[in-house]
């Protein structure tokens, strides 16, 4: 059995500590300072929980000794103080973070490092990644590279038309950075909120735009390959001219704790919500001009006994897979681990990684 130290007492933290318990093949150890978050922790006698502060180095020390393998769910704010804890102690290192900063850290501190430095394993990046890159083989060249993704609720009421559905702090950091993408096959950065377009699926209208940290890894790992290739997170129509109102005109990007208290305050939680996963490349193969897709969608459903939200459940699915992977030897063993490392044959027959082996949807996209 591996020990594992899961880092945050969230909502995610409470199904990645209830999903790897379940199989008897993990101990997991839940730290977090919020002791009444803990208490929320599944009763289970594989999860144990723990009080600590991360920025208690010493407490740090003491919760990693002897940990096989450290997973973050929580803000990538910590990245800079849970990371190079993780690598003193000699245990494997997994987050979930969009934040492209964050990354870059991990990067470094995996150059040197005799364990695994994962970084990403969420949803995006995480898997819209690993399926995006495995669509591109097979092709002679590549075009476009086109990732979208939308964590939605089922049922919008509101004029934003959302829910909070996951991180107050990650949705607000992809809304204000700047994106990278490829264009005209150079790498470069487009604004946050742009490039509107319109998807139809099953017959309900979606609007998709930039956002950032969806691509992960991906533009070095395909720079000089492909054409054009960007990531866009989905809404329903309309959020998007919201959010340029809120947080350019009246500069709320300037002031994101305000942002954060507004959407908190403003905006309940759900857990009736959907998740859709929608990747597109073209190129030539063979001397023709081929397009090849892959889309779903993931609902909430109930998980023994109790419901469980889909981002929860495709977020924390995604980072319990790619542990399993690199236990199993199908991932490298140490320094920096891209999403794109992970087989997508592997990663869908995973016991974790097959909540996305769903059925495909036929999608309509509209360059408005």
């Amino acid at each position: 059995m591996k020990n594992i130290l899961l880092m945050g007492a969230g909502k995610i933290g409470e199904m990645i500590s209830a999903m790897l318990a379940d199989t008897g093949d993990y101990h997991v150890t839940v730290a977090d300072r919020d002791e009444i978050a803990l208490a929320r922790m599944p009763k289970h006698p594989n999860i144990a929980t723990t009080v600590v502060d991360a920025l208690d180095g010493d407490a740090m020390d003491t919760a990693m000794k002897g940990k096989f393998a450290v997973l973050m769910a929580c803000g990538h704010v910590m990245t800079h103080v849970i990371a190079p804890a993780a690598k003193k102690a000699g245990a494997h290192y997994f987050d979930l973070t969009e934040d492209v900063k964050s990354t870059n850290l991990v990067k470094e501190l995996a150059k040197d490092s005799a364990t695994a430095f994962v970084p990403q394993c969420g949803l995006a990046p995480g898997f819209i990644g690993i399926v995006g890159h495995h669509l591109t083989k097979g092709f002679d060249t590549l075009h476009n590279v086109h990732m979208r993704v939308g964590a939605l609720p089922e049922l919008p009421s509101n004029a934003l038309k959302y829910n909070l559905t996951w991180s107050t702090d990650g949705l607000i950091n992809e809304y204000c950075q700047p994106c990278e993408a490829i264009q005209d096959s150079v790498k470069t950065t487009v604004p946050p909120l742009e490039q509107l377009e319109k998807i139809v699926i099953d017959g309900v209208e979606y609007e998709a735009f930039n956002t950032s940290g969806g691509l992960g890894t991906l533009c070095e790992t395909l720079e000089g390959r492909v054409r054009n290739m960007n990531y866009r997170s989905m809404r329903y129509p309309g959020h998007r001219d919201i959010l340029k109102l809120l947080l350019q005109d009246l500069r709320l990007n300037e002031r994101q704790d305000l942002m954060r208290e507004i959407f908190e305050n403003a905006l309940p939680l759900t857990n009736q919500d959907v998740v859709i996963v929608f990747a597109t490349v073209s190129g030539e193969k063979n001397g023709r001009f081929m397009e090849q897709t892959y889309a779903n969608k993931v609902y909430a459903r109930d998980i023994n006994g109790k419901m469980q939200t889909a981002i929860q459940i495709t977020t924390s699915a995604g980072i319990c897979a790619m542990l399993d992977m690199l236990v199993d030897g199908h991932l490298p063993q140490k320094g920096f681990v891209r999403q794109e490392d992970a087989d997508f044959n592997i990663f869908i027959a995973n016991r974790f990684g097959s909540v996305y082996a769903t059925d495909t949807t036929s999608i309509k996209l509209a360059a408005e």
